[in-house]
């Protein structure tokens, strides 16, 4: 039970990696907070799932890319748990297109969404840990926050974002024992990628290193690690959970 007695906020947890990352933390002992935008009916059965595991649930609808939404969020949760020990910032949405034909809402959307949403929470969630001196954040960004993506550039900018973000968050607060680490999923098996055609999933899986995609539960698991005390001197690191993509 590496998370027994801790409470994580998970940012868009109603299904995918989200989901599967507060399954994770809810099997070793941690009580969940967890936000959804629109997948309400996902969201109750992912709440459902969660308190099979004998752990309090909180599921509560946001916009991540709220300011003051987000703040309430973080009111809430603390009101009904007290502390917040593990913020995980998973929130975020594509809105792909080459350069030239993409329109500022889709560039603005992205942004605010994926990489303001996490200023968002950070800046709401920060003061609670400095008064415990203890805490996890943890920043899911992306192998294209690495390398780049012709058709994502707003995508690609949000996920790099999150990555100097969570880099120099790392520096303000490390002296207070709060950690702050990114996870970059690369190809991860999800319902969106279900609807890509088999070729498409054949060409992705040819340039991975160990010859196939990931999965929501592998991304999970890192992300385990370092929020618990395992990962207790790891700060300001970028994992990449690519099979190898990456590197």
């Amino acid at each position: 039970m590496l998370l027994e007695n801790k409470t994580a906020l998970i940012t868009g947890a109603a299904k995918g990696i989200g989901k599967a990352i507060a399954l994770k933390f809810a099997s070793e002992g941690a009580s969940i907070a967890f936000t959804y935008l629109t997948s309400k009916d996902a969201a109750m059965e992912t709440k459902r799932e969660l308190e099979a595991f004998g752990v309090k649930v909180m599921a509560i609808a946001s916009d991540a890319s709220d300011f003051e939404g987000s703040a309430k969020v973080v009111e809430q949760v603390l009101a009904e748990f007290s502390r917040i020990d593990i913020l995980v910032n998973n929130a975020g949405i594509t809105r792909d297109g080459l350069m030239m034909r993409m329109s500022e809402e889709q560039w603005d959307s992205v942004i605010q969404s994926n990489l303001k949403g996490a200023f968002n929470f950070i800046h709401a969630v920060t003061p609670s840990m400095l008064r415990n001196r203890a805490g996890s954040i943890i920043n899911i960004s992306s192998v294209v926050g690495i390398r780049g993506n012709a058709g994502q550039s707003n995508y690609s900018a949000s996920k790099a974002g999150l990555i100097g973000l969570a880099k120099s968050m790392a520096q303000e607060v490390g002296s207070r024992g709060i950690r702050v680490n990114v996870v970059a999923p690369g190809f991860i098996k999800t319902d969106m990628t279900a609807a890509l055609p088999p070729e498409t999933v054949k060409a992705w899986e040819a340039g991975i290193p160990l010859r196939r995609g990931g999965t929501p539960e592998d991304v999970a698991k890192v992300c385990l690690f370092l929020a618990s005390d395992l990962a207790g001197y790891v700060t300001g690191q970028v994992i990449a959970v690519d099979g190898g993509m990456a590197m």
